[in-house]
């Protein structure tokens, strides 16, 4: 199951901040200088900031190869047929419920006669327990013997800890990034031709025809119709 990073634990700048200190303090020891002690100082902050520069290099370079930013573009339609795409580059057997009613999953996925029932939760806040609920259900209707939940951002903790007491397995941002990165560059899905292809069907408003733009209410994102207050129809963004 994917762990939950914790804010505010940050053992690194803390370990930076003491080294900087003894170098100082040991500069200064040996030699009576501040000057001296304070360039062992800067020497010590420097060589730090080059190696922060580097690991966020790094870091964007992993961004940019697993398309997250991206995938964060796609509404929820999006995102299942973008997940459906990356589960069958991966060997499953995959239905996309979302058209005939889903029963609480968005994806069965099967694979060595092993069924999987699979949330798709592209939000931009943390998933709550209502997700788990859903595909606890989702598992006993389908008869499946494993069930997923994965999202483009994180869990709340109370998430975290019914799907523990239940056996869901959740796959955060992290985990889905390091999921897509593991897989052969020529076998995972384009998240843009993904947008691409399924728009023109997921931002029609079905009464007036117009355009659907996503919008944020008290109860999450939805997609609503560009002709309100004329046209009132609206949509889940799941």
């Amino acid at each position: 199951m994917a762990r939950r990073r914790k804010k505010g634990d940050d053992p690194i700048s803390q370990l930076v901040g003491l080294l900087s200190l003894f170098a100082f303090g040991g500069a200064y020891y040996y030699t009576n200088s501040f000057i001296i002690g304070g360039i062992a100082f800067a020497a010590v902050m420097g060589a730090a900031l080059w190696i922060s520069i580097a690991q966020s290099a790094k870091r964007e370079e992993r961004l940019r190869k697993s398309g997250i930013r991206e995938i964060d573009k796609m509404d929820g339609l999006q995102f299942e047929q973008y997940l459906g795409l990356l589960f069958r580059s991966q060997g499953y057997k995959v239905e996309v419920t979302r058209a005939s009613g889903d029963f609480g999953a968005d994806l069965i996925l099967q694979k060595n006669g092993t069924k999987t029932v699979v949330q798709a939760k592209r939000y931009s806040k943390n998933v709550g327990i209502e997700a788990i609920q859903q595909v606890v259900g989702a598992m006993k209707h389908y008869g499946a013997l494993g069930s997923w939940v994965v999202t483009n951002r994180d869990f709340t903790d109370a998430a975290y800890k019914l799907a523990a007491s239940n056996g869901v397995k959740l796959i955060n941002r992290e985990a889905l990034i390091e999921m897509i990165l593991l897989m052969n560059p020529t076998a995972k899905p384009d998240p843009k031709k993904v947008i691409a292809q399924f728009q023109s069907k997921t931002h029609i408003c079905d009464k007036c025809r117009s355009q659907m733009v996503l919008r944020k209410g008290a109860k999450g994102e939805f997609y609503g119709c560009k002709g309100y207050p004329k046209c009132r129809n609206i949509k889940a963004a799941r």
